[in-house]
């Protein structure tokens, strides 16, 4: 426990050290926020209408930009004229059908890649991580099976047999990249429709608005589970990411095999990819201390992203290298070193601040022993790290990488998407997609996140930024 002075400085909401770990206790007040928390309280993202829209509007938009990369020189096209926008329609539906319609073997790819991640989370060596204590389950710690990482390299392991025994050649993933979108669309789709009514069937809805079209965006069930497999953890590492980084050695494959070479552009997407997937991966056992695990329903919003979105328009560099000749997008060496560096030293700053926090919240919970999977960063554990004691019982972080902006892992995340659209410099401004969508996205999580810890912290939250003025960019904003 902390000592005396430490004691009182936390009595009084003011920074304070850190001397040794204990499980932190949630107060009588905080209970009694948290169970105010734990109800719907009014509407976000704009409301049913607006969530509707967005599910609808959302596959049209990967279908476009897949049909303007593919089709159009990487250029965003439109009607012509008021005659032309009914051709136009029918244009981009003969795209859709024609190139993109869902076959067996599209489906059997797709497919055969979840289920072999959904087996590996069952099978593949790991290690038990207890999470933070949910409010609804009187504040029971959750236990993780966290293995995401031994799963990654058996996937790489298996995919490279495949490839070289050319039982499946990794080219496909890009050669069926139109086919494979539209399965994922429809998985995502479909999984949804099942976890919604799956819970409703089985009386586990959670914190439900009364509006159908909201409550499936945001989800029905908080903690889904297939035995010991988490579902919203395992969707969040195993599909997305790993997803992601086989459409870039697809594209890498494809290129070499046309070229004879692999562009530093696209080795810098595979590089980009493999790190976060990497990262994600080793530190899955930080994942289980997040906002997405204690208290975000698994719904629309999160499986749709993770079965289709993340994997299919985070990509859009490397379906626009792998379909254009080199040339179009040839660097300088100083920009190639440039480029390289943001992305390097980005991605320091986002992997050492997640840990740092999610080892805090995990320090709290008296554990002060970690795994050290490849590669552990300097600074990644802060030691006796300051923070402000609220009266809810939980700690805020005041040290580290926290000390400079309340946000800052989602800066350094911003610069990490922002390179994956500059290693194609201006050729397309369609790769500029993920950037320009992200950053809507970690401002509105953003808001999110203070609004509530507003609720949750009361003036304990305003001490706290005061203490940590910036949100995003030290000094800035």
């Amino acid at each position: 426990m902390p000592s005396d002075d430490s004691k009182d400085a936390a009595n009084s909401s003011e920074t304070t050290t850190l001397i040794q770990y204990g499980v932190i206790k949630t107060s009588a007040k905080g209970k009694k926020q948290d169970k105010l928390m734990d109800q719907h309280q009014y509407y976000e993202f704009g409301g049913p209408w607006s969530v509707t829209a967005m599910m609808l509007f959302f596959p049209v938009l990967m279908y476009y930009f897949w049909i303007c990369l593919w089709f159009y020189d990487g250029q965003l096209v439109h009607p012509t004229s008021v005659d032309d926008i009914v051709p136009f329609v029918l244009r981009m539906w003969e795209h859709v059908r024609a190139d993109a319609a869902p076959t067996l073997y599209t489906w059997s790819i797709y497919t055969g890649l979840m289920a072999f991640e959904l087996f590996l989370a069952f099978v593949a060596p790991g290690f038990e991580q207890k999470g933070l204590p949910v409010p609804s389950l009187n504040y029971e710690c959750l236990t993780y099976y966290c293995n995401a990482l031994s799963s990654f390299y058996l996937t790489l392991a298996t995919a490279a047999v495949l490839h070289t025994t050319h039982i499946f050649r990794i080219t496909e993933i890009m050669n069926n990249f139109g086919s494979m979108m539209t399965v994922a669309i429809l998985w995502g789709w479909a999984a949804s429709f099942a976890t919604y009514w799956i819970t409703i069937a089985k009386g586990q809805q959670f914190r439900m608005s009364g509006n159908f079209f909201y409550d499936f965006w945001m989800g029905a069930p908080l903690n889904p589970r297939i035995g010991y497999v988490d579902l919203k953890m395992w969707a969040e590492v195993r599909i997305p990411w790993v997803l992601l980084f086989l459409i870039a050695v697809s594209g890498a494959c494809k290129q070499y095999e046309e070229y004879g070479y692999v562009t530093a552009n696209m080795a810098f997407m595979v590089l980009a990819t493999g790190l976060y997937i990497n990262a994600c991966a080793k530190g899955e056992e930080c994942i289980p201390q997040t906002w997405d695990m204690f208290h975000e329903k698994w719904g629309f919003m999160i499986i749709f992203w993770n079965f289709a979105g993340v994997p299919f328009t985070y990509c859009y560099s490397i379906v626009y290298m792998a379909s254009h000749d080199p040339s179009t997008y040839h660097f300088s060496t100083p920009a190639y070193i440039a480029l390289y560096t943001q992305l390097l030293v980005s991605y320091y700053i986002f992997d050492t601040s997640m840990s740092q926090k999610s080892r805090f919240r995990m320090q709290m919970q008296g554990i002060t022993t970690f795994r050290k999977a490849f590669p552990q960063l300097p600074w990644s554990i802060i030691k006796n790290p300051t923070f402000i004691q609220t009266e809810h019982g939980n700690r805020l972080l005041t040290s580290g990488w926290w000390a400079y902006a309340r946000k800052i892992n989602y800066t350094a995340d911003w610069f990490q998407s922002l390179s994956w659209g500059l290693c194609v410099g201006l050729a397309s401004p369609i790769p500029y997609f993920y950037p320009i969508f992200f950053l809507v996205v970690l401002v509105h999580r953003c808001g999110r996140d203070f609004e509530r810890c507003a609720i949750k912290y009361g003036e304990d939250w305003q001490k706290y930024c005061d203490v940590v003025k910036y949100k995003f960019i030290p000094g800035i904003y």
